[in-house]
C-alpha cells in the first residue's frame, strides 16, 4: 500500500512539474512531511524538480541542504531548473558545487551545463566541458553533442558547431533543429533554409520545432512565398495548431507584408499565449495599423494575459505614433507599479513616446536614469530632440557622448546634421561631415543624402552640390534633396537640370520630387514648364498627394496664373492649412485681397484654424488693398480668436502697412512695443516707410539696425540713399556710396526673366547679348511710337542721372522689363499672355506704358516684380495704381513719380551707340502734363526753359547741390498747395520718392 502511495505522489508531482504548479506542489510536501515520507529520495528529487523549474530555488536549496546525502539526480535537476530560466551563473555555480562533492556528470547533467555556457557566452569553460564528455565518453550521445553543437554556435563559433554536427553518427530531427536553430538565431537564413533541403534528403521528417524554425529563416529572409509552403508543411503534418508553429506562422506573415493572413492565424490558435500576442501586436506596429495594435492590446489584457517588456515596447511604439500620451504613461505607470526594471527596449520605446508627444524633458529623465547607456538610446534621444527642433540640446548632448565613447552612427549624424541645418549652422555641417569621413560613413547613402539636405539648408549650394557629384550613384532621395535646395534658394534652372538627369538615369520621381521642382517653377516664375511638371504630377499619379496638390497652388499662383491655381486648389482631395495659406496667399499677391479675405472667413468655417502663415498671408492682402482696420483687427485679436502669438514676420507686415498708409508715428511705435528684439524684417519694413515719408532720422535709426544685422545687403544702402537724395541731402547720399564701396558691397542688378518654349531668358538693362537683340529693339521701337500716337510721353523725371534727355528716354525705353516684354511679344503667338518676372520693384515709367503696351497689343501682361503681381490689361492694372506707388496720392487722385534705386548703375548699360558727353545736365519735367505738379501752362513753359544748369559738384566728395522749388497751383482743381518739387542735379540722382 506504501508503494503504491509513493507512486501516486511520484505521479502527481511529475504532472505538477509539466504545468509549473508550484502552489499544490508546496501542500504536497507539507503533506508528505505529516506522513513521514519527506524523507524519501524520489520524492525529493521531484520536489526539487518542481521547485527548480518553478523558479523557487529557495525551496529547491533547502531540500538539497536538508538532504542527509543528495545525489546526482538532485543536482540535475537544480542545474536545469537554472538554465531553463535563464540564470546560467547560477548553474555553472551548481555546477561546480556538484563536482567538489565528487559527483560526476551523466548525460542529463551535461546539455544544462552546457546550456548554461551557450547563455553566459563562456567559450572557455565550454571547451572544458566538452574535454569533460570526451574523457567520460558522452560525445556520442545525441543530446550532449546537439547540445554542443548549439552552445558552439551561440559562443560565435558557427564552424566549431558546424564540424560537431558532421561528426555526430546518428543525427536525429533535434539534431537538424539544433542546427536550424544556431543558423536563424545567427541571421544565416539562406544555409538554414539549405540545410533544411538536406535533411528532408537525408529522411529526417521535421517536425513542429523544425519548421518554426525554418518559418523564421522565411521571416529573415522576407520570404513569403516559401514561408506558405511550409504553412502547407505545417497543416499537411498536423502541426498547425501547435503554439509554437502557430506563433511563427504570426511574425512570418506579418513581418512578410501579410498582415491581413497574419491575424487569420492569429485568430485560428485556441488559447494565443504572451508571444502569439506580441507577434501580433508587433505586427500591427509594424504595418502601422497603430489603432489596431492598441485594440489588440486590450483584448490581451482582458484575457488575462500581462503584458510583458516586449509587448510594452510594441505598444509604447503605438503610443508614439498616434502621440497617445495619456495611454504611454500609463504603461509607464504599470511598469513602476509592478516594480519592474526597465530593459534597454522599453527604455528606448518610453523615450521615443515622451519624445514623439514633445515632452523631452521626460524622455531626459527616462535616458538619464538608465544603468547602461547603449547607442540605440542615444539614438532615441538625440532624435528626439532632432524632430522636435530642439536644435542645441541636440548637439549638447552628442558632444557630450562623444566625449564619452559611446560612439555614433549613421542615425546618430543624420539627427545631428538634421539639428544643424535647424540652427542654420554650415561650421556644425563641416565638422559632422569631417567626422563621417574619418569614421568611414562618408560612402553611406543616408548620411550622403542628409549631408546634401543640411549644407542645401544652410545656403552652402556649392558643398551640396560637391557631395551629390562626389557620390558613384546617387539615388532618388539625394536627386530630392539638392533639387529641393536649389527650388528653396530661388535656383530654379538648376533644379530643372537636375530633374532631367534623374530622368536620364532612369529614375523615377516620386511626389516629393515633383513638388520640389513645382516649387523651383514657382520661384522661376515657370509657367510653361509648371504646367509639364503638372502633367508629369498626373501621369504618375501623384494627384491625390497632398504636398504635390498644395504645390501646384503655390506654382501656379506664383507663375501669374491664379485662375489656375485656383483649379489646382479646388482638385485638392484633403485641403489643410498649407493648401488654405497658398491660395489665400496668390489672391493677396495678385491683388484680389476681398477674394482673400473672403476665402480666409470660408476655411474658418471649414473648421480648419490658422497658422502664423496664414495670418501674415491676410495682413498681406490687407496691405495690398490699404484696408489699415481690417489689418489692425486681425493682429490686435490673433492670440485671442486663433492662439497665434504675434511673430516677427507679422510685426513687419503690420509696419508696412501702417508705414504705406502714412502712419508713421503708429508704425514706431508698434516697433517700439514689440515684446522681443526686432529682426532684420521689422526694421527693413521701418525703413521702407521711413522711405515713402522722408523721415530722415527714422530712416537712420533703421538703417543703423540693419547694417548691423544684414552688413552685406545692398537694399538697406539704396534706400537711405533715396532717402537722403529725397531731401536734397546729397554729401550724406555721397557717404552712402562710399561706406558700400569700402564694405564691398555691391547693389543687386536689376533683371527680368520670360519663360519662353521651355527656355528662360534673362534681361538687364540695354541688354544687347540676345540673339534676337536687333528684333527686341526694333519692337520696342515700334511701341514708342504707337504709345507716343496714344498719349505715352516717357517719365524722364523719374531718372535723374546726368545725361541729356534723350539718353534717359532711351534708358528708361531699355529697362530689362520692357525687353523682356518686347521679346515676349514678339517670340508668343498672338493673344497669349505674356509673363514676366523681375527682382527688383517696378519703375513708374515701365509701369505706365505696360498699360499703354496691353492696350495696343490686346494681351495680358503679368510682372511680377519682388513685391506683387501686376496684370496689365485694357489699359488698367490689377493694383489699382496702389502698390507701384508707394501707396502716395496727391489729394487730386494723381501720384508722385517713382524710378528705380537711387545707386543703380543703369546709365553706364547704355547701349553704344546711345551713349554720348554726359558733362552737360539737366533735368527737364514733360512739358505735356501741365498742372500734374500743380503748375500752370506758364509755369510750365518757363520750367521747359530752365535749361544750362551748373552742376556743382564736389571734387572730393561727388556731391551735388538741389534746388528746391515751391510752386504754388494756378488752378483751384488741383489743391497741391504746400507740395515742394526738387529739381536735383547730380551724376548718380534718380528717384526723389
Amino acid at each position: 500500500m506504501t508503494k503504491l502511495w509513493r507512486l501516486s505522489y511520484t505521479k502527481l508531482l511529475s504532472q505538477l512539474s509539466q504545468t509549473k504548479s508550484l502552489n499544490p506542489g508546496l501542500q504536497i510536501q507539507t503533506h508528505l512531511t505529516k506522513i513521514g515520507l519527506s524523507n524519501d529520495s524520489k520524492h525529493r528529487n521531484h520536489l526539487i524538480h518542481l521547485y527548480s523549474k518553478c523558479g523557487a530555488f529557495e525551496y529547491a536549496w533547502k531540500l538539497l541542504d536538508e538532504s542527509p546525502a543528495p545525489d546526482l539526480v538532485s543536482w540535475s535537476s537544480l542545474i536545469s531548473g537554472y538554465a531553463k530560466n535563464g540564470f546560467g551563473k547560477d548553474a555553472i555555480w551548481a555546477f561546480f558545487k556538484m563536482h567538489s562533492l565528487g559527483l560526476k556528470c551523466n548525460e542529463f547533467t551535461f546539455p544544462s551545463v552546457l546550456k548554461a555556457c551557450s547563455i553566459m557566452k563562456e567559450l572557455f569553460l565550454g571547451k572544458q566541458i566538452h574535454g569533460i564528455v570526451v574523457v567520460t565518453g558522452f560525445e556520442s550521445d545525441v543530446f550532449v553533442a546537439n547540445t554542443l553543437v548549439v552552445m558552439y554556435a551561440k559562443c560565435g563559433e558557427l564552424l566549431d558547431s558546424r564540424l560537431l554536427f558532421e561528426e555526430i553518427p546518428e543525427r536525429n530531427v533535434v539534431s537538424w533543429n539544433a542546427l536550424f536553430s544556431c543558423y536563424t538565431q545567427n541571421d544565416f537564413f539562406d544555409e538554414a533554409m539549405c540545410m533544411f533541403g538536406d535533411m528532408i534528403v537525408s529522411g529526417v521528417r521535421p517536425d513542429e520545432y523544425s519548421l518554426s524554425n525554418i518559418l523564421n529563416a522565411c521571416t529573415g529572409l522576407g520570404d513569403i512565398v516559401q514561408g506558405k509552403k511550409i504553412h502547407g508543411c505545417l497543416v499537411k503534418l498536423g502541426y498547425d495548431s501547435d503554439p509554437f508553429s502557430s506563433n511563427a506562422l504570426v511574425d512570418m506573415y506579418a513581418k512578410g507584408g501579410n498582415l491581413k493572413d497574419a491575424i487569420t492565424v492569429f485568430d485560428e490558435i485556441v488559447v494565443p499565449d504572451i508571444v502569439s500576442w506580441n507577434a501580433i501586436i508587433a505586427g500591427c506596429v509594424l504595418h502601422e495599423c497603430h489603432h489596431r495594435a492598441i485594440d489588440m492590446l486590450n483584448q490581451m489584457r482582458r484575457s488575462g494575459i500581462w503584458p510583458n517588456m516586449f509587448t510594452l515596447s510594441s505598444a509604447l511604439k503605438a503610443c508614439a505614433a498616434l502621440e497617445l500620451l495619456g495611454l504611454g504613461q500609463g504603461l509607464h505607470s504599470l511598469l513602476i507599479k509592478k516594480d519592474i526594471i526597465l530593459d534597454p527596449f522599453v527604455s528606448v520605446g518610453l523615450i521615443d513616446m515622451y519624445c514623439k508627444c514633445d515632452l523631452t524633458k521626460d524622455a531626459r529623465l527616462i535616458y538619464d536614469l538608465m544603468p547602461g547607456k547603449d547607442l540605440i538610446a542615444l539614438n532615441a534621444m538625440i532624435s528626439g530632440y532632432s524632430q522636435n527642433e530642439a536644435d542645441n540640446a541636440c548637439l549638447d548632448l552628442f558632444v557630450q557622448t562623444f566625449t564619452q565613447g559611446i560612439g555614433f552612427d549613421q542615425t546618430t549624424l543624420l539627427a545631428v546634421l538634421n539639428s544643424a541645418a535647424g540652427l542654420q549652422a554650415p561650421n556644425v555641417c563641416k565638422q559632422v561631415h569631417a567626422l563621417s569621413v574619418k569614421s568611414g560613413f562618408q560612402c553611406d547613402t543616408f548620411v550622403i543624402n542628409s549631408l546634401v539636405d543640411s549644407y542645401g539648408k544652410c545656403s552652402q549650394l556649392d558643398d551640396a552640390a560637391t557631395i551629390f557629384d562626389e557620390c558613384p550613384t546617387p539615388d532618388l532621395p539625394s536627386f530630392t534633396s539638392l533639387i529641393t535646395a536649389y527650388a528653396l534658394l530661388g535656383r530654379g534652372e538648376e533644379a530643372m537640370k537636375l530633374y532631367l538627369k534623374l530622368q536620364g538615369m532612369g529614375l523615377k520621381p516620386d511626389s516629393f520630387v515633383c513638388s520640389s521642382l513645382l516649387n523651383a517653377c514657382a520661384n522661376l516664375s515657370a509657367y510653361e514648364q509648371g504646367k509639364q511638371i503638372h502633367a508629369h504630377v498626373l501621369k504618375l499619379g501623384f494627384m491625390s498627394d497632398v504636398f504635390a496638390g498644395n504645390s501646384l497652388v503655390n506654382m501656379y499662383a506664383k507663375s501669374g496664373s491664379i485662375e489656375d491655381a485656383n483649379c489646382a486648389f479646388s482638385e485638392v482631395p484633403r485641403k489643410g492649412i498649407v493648401s488654405w495659406s497658398a491660395m489665400i496667399g496668390g489672391l493677396a499677391q495678385h491683388g484680389y485681397a476681398k477674394k482673400a479675405l473672403h476665402l480666409f472667413g470660408e476655411m474658418l468655417k471649414d473648421g480648419v484654424s490658422p497658422n502664423h502663415i496664414t495670418l501674415v498671408s491676410v495682413l498681406y492682402a490687407c496691405n495690398h488693398a490699404g484696408l489699415v482696420e481690417e489689418a489692425n483687427k486681425y493682429f490686435e485679436t490673433m492670440k485671442d480668436s486663433f492662439g497665434i502669438e504675434p511673430t516677427q514676420e507679422h510685426y513687419a507686415c503690420m509696419i508696412d502697412v501702417l508705414g504705406r498708409a502714412g502712419k508713421l508715428d503708429d508704425a514706431i511705435d508698434l516697433v517700439n512695443k514689440m515684446p522681443f528684439e526686432a529682426n532684420a524684417s521689422v526694421w527693413g519694413a521701418l525703413l521702407g516707410a521711413a522711405r515713402i515719408h522722408k523721415n530722415v532720422e527714422v530712416g537712420q535709426r533703421a538703417a543703423e539696425k540693419l547694417f548691423h544685422l544684414q552688413p552685406e545687403k545692398s537694399g538697406t544702402h539704396v534706400l537711405l540713399a533715396n532717402i537722403y537724395a529725397s531731401v536734397g541731402l546729397w554729401g550724406d547720399v555721397a557717404k552712402v556710396r562710399r561706406l558700400m564701396k569700402d564694405s564691398r558691397v555691391k547693389k543687386e542688378p536689376g533683371m527680368s526673366w520670360i519663360e519662353i518654349k521651355d527656355s528662360i531668358y534673362t534681361f538687364i538693362v540695354g541688354d544687347r547679348s540676345h540673339s534676337r537683340s536687333d528684333e527686341i529693339y526694333a519692337k520696342l521701337e515700334e511701341l514708342g511710337q504707337l504709345m507716343a500716337k496714344a498719349g505715352y510721353v516717357p517719365m524722364v523725371d523719374t531718372d535723374l542721372h546726368d545725361v541729356e534727355r534723350i539718353q534717359k528716354e532711351i534708358l528708361l525705353s531699355y529697362h530689362s522689363e520692357k525687353l523682356a516684354v518686347a521679346f515676349g511679344l514678339i517670340a508668343t503667338p498672338p493673344g497669349a499672355p505674356i509673363r514676366v518676372k523681375k527682382n527688383l520693384r517696378i519703375c513708374l515709367d515701365c509701369h505706365t506704358a505696360f498699360k499703354f503696351i496691353c492696350k495696343i497689343v490686346s494681351r495680358e501682361i503679368i510682372i511680377r516684380d519682388i513685391n506683387r503681381f501686376h496684370h496689365f490689361k485694357d489699359g488698367s492694372c490689377s493694383c489699382g495704381d496702389y502698390w507701384s506707388f508707394l501707396g502716395l496720392r496727391f489729394q487730386d487722385g494723381s501720384v508722385p513719380c517713382v524710378g528705380e534705386d537711387l545707386l543703380c548703375d543703369s546709365a553706364d548699360r547704355l547701349p553704344e551707340r546711345d551713349r554720348s558727353d554726359r558733362r552737360s545736365a539737366g533735368v527737364l519735367l514733360p512739358t505735356s502734363f501741365p498742372g500734374r505738379y500743380g503748375i500752370s501752362d506758364l509755369g510750365s513753359r518757363l520750367f521747359s526753359s530752365l535749361i544750362g544748369f551748373i552742376l556743382l559738384v564736389s571734387p572730393l566728395t561727388g556731391s551735388s547741390t538741389c534746388t528746391t522749388w515751391e510752386v504754388e497751383p494756378m488752378k483751384k482743381d488741383h489743391p497741391t498747395q504746400d507740395r515742394r518739387h526738387h529739381i536735383c542735379l547730380g551724376s548718380h540722382s534718380q528717384s526723389l520718392f
